[in-house]
């Protein structure tokens, strides 16, 4: 219904400029719309996205598409599930958790394929390695599936919950280290809160929670409604070849990225925001090219869910070819302009 709607309304301004004698070149062409949900405000992660609506592309797909900054980095899957947004920037495991809660939703594209959830503590807390956290007090946001994370970094090391002194300070992570409240950190991430301790001069220890023994998994993923890819999935294969291409520009022009970026977010500092998209840029890249744009590993899905289950982030198993799909994914690379 949706298309043949589009098409009638096409028709209809089609007839209504010719009777006027409005030239062809004059026409506005009818795009189909598009609203997607981002999982936090602009910030380099977002880089292809953010090129591709700069440069047009969405555009030349056929495409009115909107990008909005959610309160809540757990609120934009959910708006793909109610119906009030068409696509969502979410999270690997928010997207099991939401399988879990019945929710219609099936991951389409990855758009970061790694963890960048990271442990962080600084130098001067004379912290070596991750046995040297007991007796000490970790921050976290107080996100289920992260005090899961810590658990079995914790358990890697020999130590337990018990050893270590657990606070939630929501948004507060970096702060409760360079205060001294805490002595480390889970949840921030490497690639940008590194980046900005690093430029501060704090000396931060990073390491990715994948490196702790968390399996890997896909920190950042593009998110739909089931039925609509079933029933209606052309707009979302246009999205991500227009997608593709932003990030492809993204990757060969970083400093025309950074300035997309910063247009954005004018809440951004320029050198900071710069030495971030140098690190991220390449993580934007499948390491394996001869794969399409955006392609999930289904085997790797499938271990992380499984560590999901026997940690209790999820209550039942579930099965990875169920949660993504690669069917909607460009088959052939682009060229960049």
């Amino acid at each position: 219904m949706k298309k043949l709607s589009l098409l009638i309304l096409a028709l209809a301004a089609t007839l209504a400029i010719s009777a006027c004698g409005t030239k062809d070149e004059n026409v506005t062409p009818v795009r189909e719309p598009l609203s997607v949900a981002l999982d936090w405000y602009p910030n380099p992660d977002h880089a292809g996205l953010l090129v591709a609506e700069d440069r047009g592309y969405f555009e030349d797909a056929g495409l009115d598409v909107s990008l909005d900054s959610p309160t809540d980095p757990s609120l934009p899957i959910k708006l793909v599930a109610a119906g009030k947004a068409d696509l969502a920037v979410s999270y690997e495991p928010e997207v099991l958790l939401a399988r879990q809660q019945g929710l219609d939703v099936i991951s389409v594209a990855n758009l970061i394929d790694r963890p960048l959830t990271s442990m962080i503590w600084l130098k001067k807390s004379k912290i070596k390695g991750v046995p040297g956290l007991k007796g000490k007090t970790i921050s976290t946001a107080g996100i289920s599936y992260q005090d899961a994370y810590l658990r079995t970094i914790l358990e890697r090391a020999g130590l337990t919950e018990d050893d270590v002194k657990k606070v939630g300070v929501g948004q507060g992570l970096l702060p409760s280290i360079i205060s001294g409240r805490a002595q480390a950190t889970l949840g921030p991430l490497w690639n940008i809160e590194g980046v900005d301790l690093k430029l501060s001069g704090l000396r931060p220890v990073v390491t990715p929670v994948d490196q702790l023994g968390v399996p890997t998994y896909s920190e950042l993923v593009i998110v739909a409604k089931g039925s609509r890819v079933e029933e209606d999935p052309d707009a979302i294969r246009l999205f991500l070849r227009a997608l593709e291409r932003g990030t492809a520009d993204a990757v060969s022009r970083p400093n025309q990225a950074t300035n997309a970026v910063l247009a954005a977010n004018d809440a951004l500092d320029r050198k900071t925001t710069a030495a971030q998209m140098e690190v991220t840029l390449p993580l934007l890249e499948d390491d394996q090219p001869q794969r399409p744009f955006g392609y999930m590993d289904t085997a790797r899905w499938q271990t992380f869910m499984n560590w999901a289950v026997d940690n209790g982030v999820i209550e039942s198993p579930q099965r990875a070819v169920d949660v993504l799909t690669n069917s909607l994914l460009p088959t052939d690379t682009v060229d960049v302009e």
